[in-house]
């Protein structure tokens, strides 16, 4: 089958496909996995600070509630379409199911520009957007949390306006908030931090050292974090990189110096002590480890014969194409997917989910130690599936996801 790799449902599909084959799964089964449970598009009027109307597109996909309510960020980017939050829904249902949470995957998102937004016209989009998802979303159905462009202040006014509407505060709803209204210890980095787990479990199973060469693509909260704590456990960060490029320093960057540069400067260009790159020449530095922490579609077929790195893991949602995922395991190149490399994220909103329910907080340390004892299990069981199966890492983090989720399909039956 040809498969469209520049668009990530087309992606998410041949993924899902390829395992369910392997796992034989009923035909039944398979066709109710494959589509989305339920989709939401909407058109609203957002009044702009000049007095003028505009309208907006927002969307909202559940891919599956048959372990639990959807659960998935909200993404604020002029590039969302439906096509790619019913990937983003799929991917997010596979995450959960592989940590081994008890929820379904969703996703959502509104076509605008944050960067051509003031911080009142933010706001009403976030409240109108939220309004208009009322009739899906809720604790015990929905619960949106933050994504690409959005942040704890914009999920405390969803949490806010849900919250209005219903007459009481609901906390619960939406996860990723602002700790002084029933946010969680630890969520603001709980994805870099999964990532570093899994890169060091990775690391160990390869039998490559923690003193290894890294680069990473995107210094965004994912990125930065991932960095920052790699470094902490004794990794060289050799390569960087935000919108505007890339920078190298095959001696290493301090990852502290970087953060402190960006929070003056605005972006990691003219980083003293390094060498500017392209971000498509980044990915392409000679290292050790790459983390893709940015954007879909970064390794394709035109790159994967020129990345360097032994390890690749999957910050980000969908960064390697099928082509590439095939050219990469050809050259020998282990891969960890994104649905257990990035599931950090939705393993603390799940903590914070459970903390906002029985009102009953955990403090920073037990967060992480919950969020680490999930990573290494999840970790352990995809690679001893991959070992059993002989096949990648991708495929055997698949086949425990998808298994899961077909066996709780099987286990309730069809209603009525």
């Amino acid at each position: 089958m040809v498969v469209d790799s520049m668009n990530p449902y087309a992606t998410a599909l041949a993924q899902f496909d390829a395992s369910a084959d392997l796992l034989n799964l009923p035909q039944a089964t398979r066709a109710m996995l494959r589509m989305p449970k339920r989709e939401l598009t909407v058109n609203f009027p957002v009044k702009m600070d000049n007095g003028t109307i505009k309208i907006f597109t927002g969307y909202r996909v559940q891919h599956d509630i048959t372990r639990g309510p959807a659960k998935g960020g909200i993404r604020f980017s002029p590039e969302v379409s439906l096509d790619e939050v019913r990937a983003l829904a799929m991917w997010m249902t596979w995450k959960c199911s592989v940590v081994g949470i008890p929820f379904g995957g969703a996703k959502g998102g509104v076509t605008c520009n944050p960067k051509e937004l003031s911080s009142g016209e933010l706001e009403r989009i976030a409240r109108r957007y939220i309004t208009e998802m009322a009739i899906v979303i809720g604790p015990m159905s929905d619960i949106p949390a933050p994504d690409m462009n959005t942040d704890g202040r914009i999920m405390a006014w969803m949490m806010d306006t849900y919250s209005m509407q219903v007459g009481y505060t609901v906390p619960a709803v939406i996860t990723g908030k602002p700790i002084a209204i029933g946010g969680s210890e630890g969520r603001l980095e709980a994805t870099g931090r999964g990532v570093m787990v899994v890169t060091r479990e990775a690391l160990k199973w390869c039998g490559m050292s923690l003193n290894c060469s890294v680069v990473v693509q995107g210094f965004g909260n994912v990125g930065s974090v991932t960095a920052r704590l790699l470094q902490e456990q004794g990794c060289k960060i050799v390569g960087l990189s935000d919108i505007r490029g890339g920078v190298f320093c095959p001696d290493g960057i301090d990852v502290q110096e970087a953060l402190a540069y960006v929070q003056e400067h605005g972006y990691l260009e003219g980083l003293p002590g390094t060498e500017p790159v392209s971000n498509t020449a980044l990915l392409e530095l000679p290292c050790d480890v790459l983390i893709p922490a940015a954007l879909e579609n970064q390794i394709t077929d035109r790159n994967a014969a020129a990345i360097k790195a032994k390890l690749v893991v999957e910050a980000a949602n969908g960064p390697t194409t099928p082509e590439a995922d095939r050219i990469l395991q050809e050259r020998g190149v282990t891969v960890v997917p994104d649905i257990v490399a990035n599931a950090g994220g939705v393993t603390v909103s799940y903590f914070e989910w459970v903390q906002d329910l029985q009102r009953f907080f955990w403090g920073a340390q037990e967060i992480n130690e919950r969020l680490e004892l999930i990573m290494v299990r999840s970790f352990h069981a995809i690679m001893q599936e991959a070992e059993r199966r002989q096949t990648t890492l991708r495929m055997g983090a698949y086949m425990v996801a998808v298994a899961r989720s077909a066996e709780a399909i099987e286990t309730r039956g069809i209603y009525p």
